[in-house]
């Protein structure tokens, strides 16, 4: 991850790539939507090469949108994984907490109790 984080930092540089570097959150949408649902074409052909290409495709989406936040002061990918860990944890109350769920729809049905609360 940091390797990644690192190229991001080298492309958003200031002799970094042009188009890169001109990019916004809301410019990068059409990007984020067609990775998205190419990751989603890939696992309806059941095709995992294609699959795992993708889903890197979609993290750079995602750490792209970090960088931007975090060049901009407002957060960085640190706090994505920091509120997505606690977002699991708190949802799955199931796992990390004494609530039971043997069955995935139990699962589901307190994840989405869980998910009303916050």
């Amino acid at each position: 991850m940091d390797e990644l984080n690192g190229i991001l930092d080298t492309l958003l540089g200031e002799n970094g790539c042009p188009w890169d570097r001109a990019q916004t959150h809301e410019s990068l949408i059409p990007n984020l939507l067609e990775e998205s649902n190419e990751a989603i074409e890939a696992i309806g052909k059941e095709d995992m090469a294609a699959l795992c290409e993708e889903l890197g495709d979609v993290l750079l989406q995602v750490v792209f949108h970090a960088k931007l936040a975090e060049r901009a002061g407002i957060f960085n990918m640190d706090d994505v994984i920091r509120g997505l860990r606690g977002k699991l944890i708190r949802r799955h109350t199931h796992v990390f907490g004494d609530e039971k769920a043997s069955t995935p729809e139990e699962a589901l049905r307190i994840w989405e109790a869980n998910k009303r609360l916050r």
